[in-house]
């Protein structure tokens, strides 16, 4: 971020093969939450209904999480949320990020046992709450940078 006295609101986007997550910050961007999933299709599309999302959200930026190999290289499915991003950028004039998203689905998955969620209710997608997870690791990161 580029200084802690910026506000306004943060998206965050966590591409998967059937799934993808989309959680935001408050506008102080102190926080994150889960906001919607979108089925995966085609970027075009894909990208046309986050740019709606947008609208509706106005966030200053927004951050795609992709994912490293070992050797530090995009995965495949790092490389697809980039391309992601980059038809998002046809589509908008608000800055885009790519944040490491390594653990954030597990982490999600281990902040639903620890709040208690039941077995039953955990069985859906964490696309979602993956997203605001790596968001807010972002957020806690600007804060003590800014």
């Amino acid at each position: 971020m580029e200084s802690s006295e910026s506000y306004g609101r943060i998206l965050a986007i966590d591409w998967g093969e059937k799934h993808i997550g989309i959680a935001i910050s408050d506008e102080t961007q102190t926080l994150a939450r889960p906001l919607d999933v979108l089925k995966s299709g085609s970027r075009k599309l894909n990208a046309e209904q986050i740019a709606a999302i947008t609208e509706e959200w106005d966030p200053v930026e927004i951050i795609m999480g992709v994912t490293y190999d070992a050797e530090g290289e995009l995965t495949p499915s790092g490389r697809r949320a980039n391309r992601l991003a980059d038809a998002l950028r046809c589509v908008t004039d608000i800055s885009i990020k790519t944040v490491d998203e390594v653990r954030s689905t597990q982490i999600a998955k281990e902040n639903k046992i620890i709040i208690g969620t039941t077995r039953k209710s955990r069985r859906g997608h964490l696309d979602s709450d993956a997203a605001a997870v790596f968001l807010q690791q972002y957020l806690d990161r600007g804060r003590k940078n800014g």
